[in-house]
């Protein structure tokens, strides 16, 4: 593990959706939530912060702000920004590298290629201790201190489902969240479990975004069961047939230390 000082150049928050960046000279980091005040602000979310290199934004040639980045810091070598690095603030405050946050259409106008952004729009990450950060505080970084989470978003749903314990459950909604991706996603989540059936994966812990039992996961309700969840049903006038559901009030999985381990 190494480390390296850097310091913060700018500071931006978003509060609603539509708005654009407001740079500030204070955030307010919360523990499992990100910036307080921020739209982007989830406890199950990889994606609570983006934090970008002065350096990077210098190269690219792209005012402050227009990536969407919450925390500019100069200073910082390309070798320990990397996922899995921990940031330090000087009010102890700290932030968790997850993944490189990847180019999309919101920044396309700003370069002739996504190609070019690719690896310099910043890095994703969650808060792990709260803390108020200031422009022109000191950071340090620290490499190595987490492992990698995959940039693959059907490696982070599978590093998802393996955590899940036994007697909760994660609806289709919730995974878009824990994983990090846009709500699009969602037509995704059938073809993942298509995938993963077959590899002995707890998949019967997943339901619909309803909390409805799904086809795509054999015995569910008595795997179910079995751990203690108690499965409902109710009658489908269109089907007329029973449909299982669970009350997911009472067994949702909502573990906001997830990203620690």
């Amino acid at each position: 593990m190494s480390s390296e000082v850097g310091s913060i150049c700018h500071l931006f928050i978003k509060q609603k959706h539509g708005s654009s960046m407001r740079e500030v000279e204070e955030l307010n980091l919360k523990l499992f939530h990100g910036i307080e005040g921020d739209i982007n602000a989830n406890s199950i979310s990889p994606r609570q912060v983006l934090v970008v290199r002065h350096e990077d934004i210098v190269d690219l040639e792209i005012p402050v702000g227009e990536l969407r980045e919450n925390i500019v810091i100069s200073g910082l070598s390309r070798e320990s920004f990397i996922p899995g690095s921990l940031i330090i603030f000087d009010s102890g405050s700290a932030i968790r590298l997850t993944f490189y946050c990847e180019p999309c259409k919101y920044v396309s106008h700003l370069v002739n290629s996504l190609k070019i952004i690719q690896y310099k729009r910043g890095i994703l990450g969650v808060v792990i201790n709260s803390g108020t950060i200031h422009v022109g505080n000191n950071v340090e970084i620290l490499t190595g201190k987490f492992p990698a989470i995959p940039e693959e978003p059907y490696e982070r749903f599978l590093s998802l489902i393996v955590k899940v314990p036994s007697g909760r459950v994660v609806t289709y909604k919730q995974i878009i969240k824990f994983i990090g991706v846009d709500n699009s996603y969602m037509r995704a989540i059938p073809i993942y479990l298509k995938k993963t059936s077959v590899d002995n994966y707890p998949i019967h812990r997943i339901l619909d975004s309803q909390g409805y039992l799904i086809k795509y996961a054999p015995d569910q309700k008595s795997k179910l069961e079995s751990e203690g969840i108690k499965v409902l049903d109710e009658l489908d006038l269109l089907s007329n047939s029973n449909r299982y559901f669970v009350d997911i009030n009472k067994y949702l999985y909502q573990d906001a230390t997830f990203y620690l381990n």
